[in-house]
């Protein structure tokens, strides 16, 4: 898809992404704000923030591949729900599961599964992801969020956006942590040289990771980690930048021929009831291949 038009009087001073979306509805904001990020969106032929105020007169540019949406079927895949109500789900997403279908990926998803399981879902990120709030990696295990309506998801969006919502995990990294507790904070973007991965940078989105230390072994730490923002990879990211990559992380670290992908699981998630405004915390344990790694440490 390519093409350009002039910004309207009508539009002064209204966001790019705004403009952008009304002149087509189709896409949404998260899906044009991407756009816009991965340079795809241009206004007068320079590279801006989404939020940048647009001015009558100024050329806008585009020019993307235009994904297809694909038509998610249900199928009965295995998860576990640990918590179900007329509002919301808490799943636990085993590892090697895909969270939602993608041009990759078209079936065998969580998403076809929760299409499966649940007769509601929430329909802000359409037919390929329904219900879905956040995502988990293929590889990472553990909680995650499913909103069953459209408020719900706009709620609990808004709590991770917002802080409120706290998302703990566990790791086992490589090498032994000198410090008990500490903050990563770096810019993140897509990586120059392989845009499926994301790298340090002086510029991109900030991400904000905490950490602390729950066991060392010999030649590797158990360790908790916060997430303080939601970005892409960040955990594996940071745990790359500061020398301690995750066990079994083929991407940012190394592949191990005893794990089917990295050790990271979300182990704890405390929000507000999206409805009731009530304190809602779950947390979960270790899957089994997890602790019987952990056994063979010394």
């Amino acid at each position: 898809m390519k093409g350009s038009f002039f910004v309207e009087e009508k539009e002064n001073l209204e966001r790019l992404d705004i403009v952008f979306n009304s002149r087509y509805p189709s896409f949404s904001r998260s899906y044009i704000k991407n756009l816009i990020d991965d340079k795809k969106i241009f206004l007068q032929n320079r590279n801006v923030k989404a939020g940048e105020k647009v001015k009558t007169g100024q050329l806008v540019t585009f020019d993307f591949e235009e994904i297809k949406p694909l038509d998610a079927t249900a199928q009965n895949i295995d998860f576990e729900i640990v918590y179900q109500d007329k509002d919301l789900l808490v799943i636990n997403k085993p590892q090697g599961l895909v969270v939602h279908p993608c041009s990759s990926t078209k079936d065998g998803t969580l998403v076809n599964g929760l299409l499966y399981k649940v007769k509601d879902l929430s329909g802000i990120n359409g037919v390929l992801r329904p219900g879905i709030v956040h995502r988990l990696d293929k590889n990472t295990s553990g909680l995650m969020l499913v909103a069953k309506n459209d408020k719900s998801h706009i709620s609990l969006a808004e709590q991770i956006k917002n802080k409120i919502c706290k998302r703990r995990y566990i790791a086992l990294c490589d090498g032994v942590f000198k410090q008990d507790e500490g903050k990563i904070e770096t810019y993140l973007e897509r990586s120059s040289s392989d845009r499926k991965k994301y790298a340090v940078s002086d510029k991109g989105k900030i991400a904000i990771t905490e950490y602390k230390v729950l066991k060392r072994y010999s030649t590797k730490t158990l360790v908790e980690f916060e997430l303080k923002t939601g970005r892409t990879h960040q955990i594996r990211v940071h745990c790359k930048y500061i020398n301690h990559p995750i066990i079994g992380d083929d991407v940012y670290g190394r592949a191990d021929k005893n794990l089917n992908g990295q050790l990271l699981h979300s182990y704890k998630i405390e929000f507000l009831h999206p409805i009731t405004n009530e304190k809602m915390g779950f947390s979960i344990d270790l899957p089994d291949y997890f602790k019987n790694y952990l056994k063979k440490l010394k």
